[in-house]
This record gives structure tokens, C-alpha cells and sequence, in this order.
């Protein structure tokens, strides 16, 4: 067994307010049957689901959605679950093939193959686009089309057992975490349509992938232990740092904590320098990042209530921060404990 300390990622982000929704008991409680309801998944791999709290992650990270807005999120976090899980044991054509349905099915009002998982994804498509603006959706279809697309390269990696260098996993990650289609969905709970131009913008688009990123590497390096034990050794951040910059297990978790605090700093200064937008647009622009600093701090709230990551221990983790690594696939990835 070995061990690391992970990086203390929560106090540059205390800048934020920690922030929480009513609705999240009884929306959350909703979803999870709609969820439930499609029984798509054993008993052991409910209760698996029930312990990673997703209706408590929406809750941290949109505060402020209306009840149906809410329940509208829970249900697309807890549909991108279905994709992850199912998608996470197969081969590259396998999981493009599950992708395929979701994306069908997204896309498509007419089109299905008779699955659950189609059933599932025209379901919440249906609501979804009651709710959503033009601009919002087109881009959201776009998004939806991206993460499948990296889902399946993730998994074609996986099975080739490749491990990207660090600027191209940085791109595919924003894809296949689809912490961008999450973000998505903050236009429909403030009320949004942002016209295109405000993501082409380069300041906006510096603090929004460095929000995106916060999320993806706190992501990586919380889940490090887990995915070790579950085989998947290449799509995450730590292993990246350890083959291309050759750092050993707790040197990499400390560069995620410094790279992410400059993630931070980078949000906060970029934001006061956009003024490319005329002041209708610009209010609306500053709305959507204060959206964003919701999920780079409910993100790591999240992470540290539910067991999602660290199971059992997660009271004791989030107090000393060490985390166990029990299993070990990969003898490589650990020869700096031998």
C-alpha cells in the first residue's frame, strides 16, 4: 500500500461562498427514482450511485435554480452517470457505440433504438428543451457531440493502454469530464441566452476553461485512489504528471495543488479585464462566471461530503488529507514506492 496527501485545493477557493439549494432534498429524491425507474443498474451498483450524493453536487453548484430547473439538472448528472458507468468497462468501439445512442437520442427528436438509455436521454431531452434558449441549445448539442466523441478516445486509450502527454490530455478531459455540458445548463437556471460571440471572446474563454479545468484536475487527483483500484490508470492527471514530468505519487498531487491555485488566481484577475461586451451583455457575462465559481467551490464541498471518492473515510480525509492506495494495477505507476 501506498499513500499520498493531496493538495489543500479548498483554501483558495474560500474566496467563494459556499452555497447550497433548498430543493435538492425532494428534486434530488425525484431524480434518483427517474433514475431508478429505467433499472438500469444492480443493487450493488444503487447503492454505489446513492453514495455519490450527485443531487448534493447540483445543489453546491447551482444555488440559485428554481425547483424544476433543479430537478432538470439532477436528472442530466445522473443520465451522464449512466453514459460514464456503462462506458467506463468497454473498448473504444464499444463505448462508441453506447455514445452513439446517447447522441442519437439527444439530437434527434424522431430516433430511437428502443433502449433505456435512449428512453432515458429523449426524455430529459424533451424537458430540457422547454427550458433551454436557441443559442444554449445549439451550443449544448455541440458540447454533447464533443464528450462523446472523447469518451470514445478515452476508451480507445484505455485499451491501448496509452497515456497522453499533458497539453493534449488537457484537452481531452474539458471534453470527456463533460464539465462543460454542466456548465451548459447555467444559462437556463439564470435565465440566459448568451449570443455566440461571448465564447469566442478570449478573456471569457480564459475564465471559463480555467474554471472548467479547476474542476477536472480537483476531479483527478480526489479520484486518483479509486480509479488505481478500478484499472483505469490513464485518464487522470496524476498519472499524466508522473509518466510525462517523471514525478513520483506525491510530487504530482502537489503540482495539481499549485497548478489549481493558479487556476484560481488566473479566474479571479482575467475577470475584471473583460470589457468587450456592451453593459446588457457584460451583466449578463458576469453572471454566468459568478455561476462558475459556484462549481469550482461546490465541486471540492461535494467531493468532501458525499463518499463518492473516498468511501468510509472521506470525515477522516477531508481532516488530514492522506489517502490510501490500496491496489495497484500498473507496477510502473508505483515504483517510486518499492
Amino acid at each position: 500500500m501506498v499513500q499520498f496527501v493531496l493538495p489543500d485545493l479548498v483554501t483558495a477557493c474560500e474566496r467563494f461562498e459556499r452555497q447550497t439549494n433548498p430543493h435538492h432534498a425532494l428534486a434530488g429524491a425525484e431524480s434518483r427514482a427517474w433514475l431508478e425507474s429505467y433499472q438500469m443498474f444492480s443493487d450493488n451498483k444503487k447503492v454505489f450511485i446513492a453514495s455519490g450524493q450527485n443531487e448534493l453536487l447540483v445543489s453546491h453548484c447551482y444555488p440559485f435554480a428554481d425547483y424544476e430547473n433543479f430537478r432538470t439538472i439532477c436528472d442530466f448528472v445522473n443520465l451522464l452517470f449512466v453514459v460514464d458507468e456503462i462506458s467506463d468497462d468497454q473498448n473504444g468501439e464499444d463505448a462508441r457505440a453506447t455514445g452513439e445512442v446517447f447522441l442519437k437520442a439527444m439530437q434527434n427528436e424522431g430516433w430511437h433504438d428502443g433502449s433505456s438509455l435512449a428512453s432515458m436521454t429523449k426524455d430529459y431531452r424533451t424537458r430540457l428543451l422547454r427550458r433551454i434558449g436557441p443559442n444554449s441549445a445549439r451550443r449544448f448539442m455541440k458540447m454533447c457531440e464533443d464528450y462523446i466523441n472523447a469518451v470514445s478516445r478515452e476508451a480507445k486509450l484505455r485499451e491501448s493502454g496509452e497515456i497522453l502527454d499533458l497539453k493534449p490530455y488537457i484537452h481531452l478531459r474539458r471534453e470527456n469530464s463533460a464539465v462543460r455540458l454542466c456548465f451548459g445548463l447555467y444559462e437556463m437556471c439564470l435565465g440566459l441566452d448568451l449570443p455566440h460571440y461571448v465564447f469566442e471572446d478570449p478573456s471569457f474563454m480564459t475564465v471559463y476553461f480555467a474554471a472548467c479545468d479547476h474542476v477536472c484536475w480537483a476531479n483527478d487527483v480526489y479520484s486518483y485512489a479509486m480509479e488505481i483500484e478500478k484499472g483505469h490508470t490513464g485518464n487522470n492527471v496524476v498519472s499524466v504528471l508522473r509518466r510525462t514530468k517523471a514525478l513520483d505519487l506525491q510530487q504530482a498531487s502537489d503540482f495539481v495543488g499549485i497548478y489549481c491555485d493558479g487556476l484560481v488566481n488566473t479566474f479571479c484577475k482575467t475577470r475584471k479585464s473583460i470589457s468587450s461586451f456592451d453593459p446588457a451583455v457584460e451583466r449578463d457575462v458576469q453572471l454566468y462566471i459568478d455561476a462558475l465559481s459556484c462549481w469550482m467551490r461546490g465541486n471540492l464541498d461535494w467531493s468532501f461530503e458525499s463518499q463518492r471518492y473516498f468511501g468510509p473515510d472521506v470525515k477522516r480525509i477531508r481532516q488530514d488529507r492522506l489517502v490510501h492506495v490500496h491496489t495497484f494495477v500498473d507496477s510502473d505507476e508505483f515504483e517510486d514506492s518499492d
